[in-house]
This record gives structure tokens, sequence and C-alpha cells, in this order.
């Protein structure tokens, strides 16, 4: 009887297989290209979010110190002037004209103007409360809309507005600046946003951050 044995298979030489690296590699690289363009986005809205606030807080200085700017000198909030008067107090169409003139100069409406920009902008500049700022920006711009009126072609002495365009402007853009900051965490990059999110209550009222 003969006795059959089984077929020794030789291990021959193989070719070392470079697709499990080439996949590492690729997703090595793939992780680290979406690394950098999350770096990148963070500091475009990080920077974003500081020239806007510097655009708020900017013009509560110009107009709490009159420094010559939009407020010449010797008529700031401080002198005795109104940031409101002017501005509301010309006014001159849209739905709410005659609301505005009579808000143009009052007290309140003073203090809450300055104390909005004064906010909005320190805000900002900190990277801390961004929804709340974006919240209170987006109500003063709609005001500030509504008191320029663009829809309007003419004033409502007949004269010409001006205006450029019947829906968008500038107010408009920064609403939506303040809004898409917000919802970026912008803050989180050179600003104090995560140590504004780790505070008892900024954790508990997600609403203040």
């Amino acid at each position: 009887m003969a006795v059959h044995e089984p077929p020794r298979r030789s291990p021959g030489y193989h070719l070392p297989s470079f697709r499990r690296n080439r996949t590492t590699s690729a997703t090595a690289s793939y992780a680290a290209a979406a690394r950098t363009d999350a770096r990148a986005y963070a500091f475009a809205f990080a920077s974003l979010r500081l020239l806007t606030g510097f655009v708020f807080l900017w013009a509560f200085l110009d107009k709490t110190f009159g420094l010559g700017y939009a407020t010449p000198s010797g008529k700031g909030w401080i002198d005795g002037g109104s940031p409101t008067k002017g501005f509301l107090g010309g006014v001159a169409a849209g739905p709410m004209e005659s609301t505005f003139h009579s808000w143009a100069g009052d007290t309140w409406a003073d203090s809450l103007f300055m104390l909005g920009l004064f906010g909005i902008g320190v805000a900002l500049i900190a990277g801390v409360a961004l929804r709340f700022a974006a919240v209170a920006g987006t109500v003063m711009m709609a005001l500030m809309w509504v008191a320029e009126w663009p829809p309007a072609q003419h004033l409502s002495d007949g004269s010409p507005s001006m205006s450029t365009n019947p829906f968008a402007d500038y107010h408009l853009v920064y609403a939506l600046v303040l809004t898409a900051l917000a919802v970026a965490s912008a803050g989180d990059t050179l600003g104090f946003g995560r140590l504004w999110a780790r505070l008892p209550l900024v954790s508990r009222k997600r609403w203040l951050r």
C-alpha cells in the first residue's frame, strides 16, 4: 500500500503589498488636510469676529468721546451730545418715521443704543456670549434697517431716497455675520470662548454662550 505524502507548498516569493500602506497614508493625508482646513476656517472666522467687534466698539468710543470721525469733537455723549438724535431725527421714510422721531434724543434710547454698541463690541472682541450678541445685534440692525428703509425710492418729502437696493444693505450683512460667528463658535479661536463656556452659569444656560 503506497503512502502518499501531501504536497508541500513552497512559500515562494511574494512582492510586498503596499495597498494597506497606501490606504493608511491616504487616510492620514486626508485627516491632516481636514485639520489644516479646520484651523484655516477657525482663524478666518476669528479674524472676522475681531474686525466686526472693532466696528461696534469704535462706534461706541467715537460717539462717546467725540473722536472727530462720525462724531465731531465736543459733540460726544460725555459732552452732552445725543447718539440717537441726529440719526433717528433724520429718518425721512418708512412705516416707523414718526415713531423714530419721537424716540430721537430720549435718554433711554441713547442709553440702550450705546449699551448695545459697547456690549456687542466687547463680546465679539473677547469671543464670549456670541449668541446673546448675535440676537442683540440683529435686533439693532433690524431697527436701523427700518430707519433707513431701503425699499423707498423717494423720501416723505418726495425727494429721491438714493437707495441702491430695495432689500439688501450693510445692516443685513452685519446681522448675518453676527449669526454666523455665533453658529461657528468663533470665540474659541483667538478669544476666550472655551473658558467662557466652562463657567458654571454659562454651562447651564447655553444661550449665554
